[in-house]
């Protein structure tokens, strides 16, 4: 990788110039053993070829990977290492090139003389803004090993639910398709074979088999132009889901939604009582809590309820008795944290219905996939056996009658 450098000679006589060095560290050395004092060195903006941009498009960084990497910068912190070592050491260990390469900027800033926070803060589409407070609260405190294991510890809990839920919606959504699949090749290949002989034989066809042999004829008629109106409403819904109207639109969608709404809210309060528990236990302001728990919640409902209890807060009024105003809270989470606040025991209380609207969601997700399977099994049945018998019933009754 190449540097280049600003420095003095032993003559005072200003030098520039580049170096090949591994990292920033090594460059400084570099340019400090040819006997000059260094001003500044930096790395060069290398132009990335096209191919390069593609791979960099298709990098990222998983959930699992920053839970693994808070646990290490914990465990190595707790060993007294400096912050500097742990970086560098871990970008050197890093199988992710994507995490290797934001690791080492982060040990290139802290060498500058920046503060953690403020490196993770450089790189927001890896450290939430969640994590740069709780890291940030950890740097004033000087307690960053424990504040290191509580994000790792917060991070898996996240992950292994929002896993769980996520498994759980895909399996009827991989059905559903499979069962539509089918259907659509034999209403396209199948079918049109057999409605040949029906046709031909001259019997009036029963109602149900007109409809299925229509069908047939249409999708086969007018399929391409089925699949660009499909691609156009798809392109479409996933453009207007990334505008602030449509993504409140889909937010509300899924919380009213029979059943599933239901698991979206479980899932939503957990988040929330685990994110202001653990913030809160980190000795983290309730103001500056609720403004990371609005950036974080990823709802627009329950970020504009967040959002207007922190209004209520700053202007004095108590937690509880501003979240009990919101029908999406339940009445249990605003009396558990009245008594929090009056007992100065919230955190505590948090983390219980944190844990409690945990087991509330895994329940959620195992009646879901129990109920899910068979209900998938039947629709599938119901609907292969329907065609079936559309062209089956009428050639038994051709074959009858002769």
């Amino acid at each position: 990788m190449l540097f280049s450098y600003k420095a003095t000679d032993a003559n005072n006589v200003m030098r520039e110039g580049t170096v090949d060095a591994q990292n920033l560290e090594a460059a400084i050395k570099t340019v400090s053993n040819r006997g000059y004092t260094v001003i500044s060195v930096k790395p060069l903006n290398e132009k990335k070829s096209l191919l390069s941009l593609e791979i960099n498009w298709f990098q990222h960084v998983k959930s699992k990977e920053i839970v693994i990497l808070f646990r290490q910068i914990s465990t190595l912190f707790e060993a007294q290492v400096s912050a500097l070592r742990i970086f560098r050491l871990l970008a050197d260990e890093s199988e992710n090139p994507l995490l290797q390469r934001t690791l080492t900027e982060i040990s290139d800033d802290l060498q500058g003389g920046s503060s953690i926070s403020r490196a993770l803060a450089k790189h927001p589409d890896i450290f939430s803004p969640f994590a740069i407070s709780m890291v940030k609260s950890g740097e004033e405190s000087g307690t960053l090993d424990k504040t290191f294991s509580y994000l790792a510890d917060y991070l898996d809990r996240m992950y292994e639910i929002v896993s769980k839920a996520r498994n759980a919606l895909i399996y009827p959504a991989f059905v559903i398709s499979i069962f539509f699949i089918v259907m659509g090749l034999m209403l396209t290949f199948v079918i049109p074979r057999i409605s040949v002989i029906l046709t031909d034989s001259g019997q009036e066809l029963p109602i149900y088999t007109k409809v299925v042999i229509g069908l047939s004829d249409f999708l086969r008629n007018y399929i391409g132009l089925i699949v660009v109106i499909l691609a156009i409403i798809g392109v479409v819904v996933w453009q207007f889901q990334k505008t602030a109207a449509g993504k409140r639109l889909f937010d509300e969608f899924k919380l009213s939604f029979p059943y599933i709404g239901n698991l979206y809210q479980k899932l939503y309060l957990t988040r929330i009582c685990d994110n202001l528990s653990t913030m809160l236990t980190s000795g983290v302001s309730m103001v500056q809590t609720l403004e990371v728990t609005s950036e974080v919640v990823d709802n627009e409902v329950f970020k504009d309820i967040v959002d207007s209890t922190l209004v209520d807060v700053k202007a004095g009024r108590s937690f509880a008795d501003s979240i009990s105003e919101y029908p999406e809270i339940p009445g249990v989470l605003s009396q558990m944290s009245k008594v929090g606040e009056e007992t100065g025991n919230l955190a505590n209380i948090l983390t219980t219905l944190a844990k409690f609207y945990r087991r509330e969601v895994n329940n959620a997700v195992d009646t879901l996939i129990d109920l899910i399977e068979p209900a998938m099994i039947v629709m599938l049945g119901l609907g292969v056996g329907s065609l079936v018998a559309a062209v089956l019933i009428p050639i038994y009754n051709i074959t009858a009658a002769i």
